[in-house]
């Protein structure tokens, strides 16, 4: 393939920033970066090893920024190329492809609620290299949407408003955040924040401006790698065009959170392909067969020939069930509504569902077929069901399937938030 024109990054010394120019390139793309990262993927989990080295080659490939759209620059990539680029990243290093999930959901926050000036700022960001990370969970709160992240209004009127009636030129930005996956590894950490009126907003913030502490403390038993800490805000200053009214985005229909957990789904879809992989491989090359079997090889076992075809059936309804999840959410992009993005929203509740089980039970079954050589520390096979086990508590999926249900029975419509 012909390298397409690339775009330099030369303030921050950086290597440039390919442009993708379609979605078939995209996931050209995606795949050799797959196969890169996988073959030291285990290596960097022991060792729970950041992998800034492959974050650069991801920032280098363009792959970051084909969400932009074309009157920007960028390649618009259709959803189902997206979820495809995230779940092959996953069969390769499932920590890897965790960190920019925010940065696609933030970069869908500006094309949404961003001003003309925000968009052409940031869409110019993003396809000259900068990474978006997040900080908008916050721990010791009743619920999970529990916001208490302040934007304080300072100084003169007469700037440029934020989505919240003010016209104030900064703001003071001062919170704590948690689970801040992307924001140690960010050009710009993208804050859920509550302004004057109690609104939500994101502000969009560097990384190394005063007031900002992004710590690495994320000692999950999983996605080791992310750096998903603490990101400490004392008094930032923000200015008033780098606020973005996020709690518009959920006053229409809308596909926020569909795309967001689309991108979950996908993860989760690439952990089980993964891990069915790998438990394939194991049992071709190191299995030995039960003596009762009566069989040369493990891969002859018909008991296992058995379960491979289960474990198979559950990857690919995950795969198929993630497609279809993606074309829905194109066809809501195309004509959204308060019907298409709710069957958009379905759908993808139905994928991360699937993709979360094939996940969880593809990688611990990976043990039991392959047998008790697989359990040795050292190949560190159990890295998938740690990453599986961990990523699927992102969100409980027993609420998707409650939504699913009140869908089908009733007609009701899942409720407009960032997990739907």
């Amino acid at each position: 393939m012909t390298a397409a024109p690339a775009r330099n990054d030369s303030s921050a010394g950086r290597a440039p920033v390919r442009t993708v120019a379609d979605d078939a390139e995209a996931l050209v793309l995606a795949r050799e970066l797959a196969d890169e990262f996988r073959a030291e993927a285990a290596e960097r989990d022991r060792e729970r090893r950041l992998p800034r080295a492959e974050l650069d080659r991801l920032r280098a490939s363009g792959l970051l920024g084909v969400t932009v759209p074309r009157d920007h620059g960028g390649a618009d990539v259709s959803a189902r190329t997206l979820a495809e680029i995230f779940r092959l990243l996953a069969t390769g290093d499932a920590s890897l492809a965790q960190i920019p999930q925010s940065h696609f959901v933030y970069i869908n926050v500006l094309r949404r609620q961003g001003s003309p000036a925000q968009r052409e700022f940031f869409f110019g960001e993003v396809l000259a290299g900068r990474r978006f990370g997040n900080a908008q969970s916050e721990t010791g709160t009743k619920h999970v949407q529990d916001i208490r992240t302040r934007l304080t209004p300072v100084g003169d009127e007469g700037g440029e408003k934020a989505g919240s009636g003010s016209s104030y030129r900064s703001y003071l930005l001062s919170g704590e955040k948690h689970y801040s996956t992307g924001a140690l590894f960010a050009d710009w950490i993208p804050v859920l924040a509550r302004a004057e009126d109690d609104a939500l907003h994101v502000a969009y913030v560097p990384r190394d401006a005063p007031g900002v502490t992004v710590l690495d403390d994320w000692d999950g038993m999983g996605q080791r790698t992310t750096a998903s800490g603490t990101v400490k805000l004392v008094d930032v200053v923000v200015p008033a065009d780098r606020v973005v009214p996020h709690h518009l985005t959920f006053q229409g229909p809308q596909l926020h959170g569909a795309v967001a957990q689309l991108l979950h789904a996908a993860i989760d879809a690439g952990i089980a392909s993964a891990a069915l992989a790998e438990a394939v491989a194991f049992v071709r090359t190191k299995s030995r067969p039960w003596f009762e079997s009566g069989y040369e090889t493990a891969a002859e076992d018909p008991l296992l020939i058995q379960r491979f075809g289960e474990l198979a059936l559950q990857v690919r309804a995950a795969e198929a069930l993630l497609n279809a999840a993606a074309d829905a959410v194109d066809a809501a992009s195309a004509d959204l509504t308060d019907d298409s993005a709710a069957e958009a929203s379905i759908a993808v509740a139905a994928a991360k569902v699937q993709a979360a089980e094939a996940a969880v039970g593809t990688s611990s079954a990976l043990f039991e077929v392959a047998g008790t050589r697989a359990a040795l520390d050292s190949l560190n096979l159990n890295r998938h069901w740690r990453d599986a086990r961990t990523h699927t508590l992102h969100d409980p999926v027993r609420w998707k399937v409650q939504h699913i249900g009140r869908y089908v029975l009733s007609g009701t419509r899942p409720p407009r938030h960032g997990l739907l």
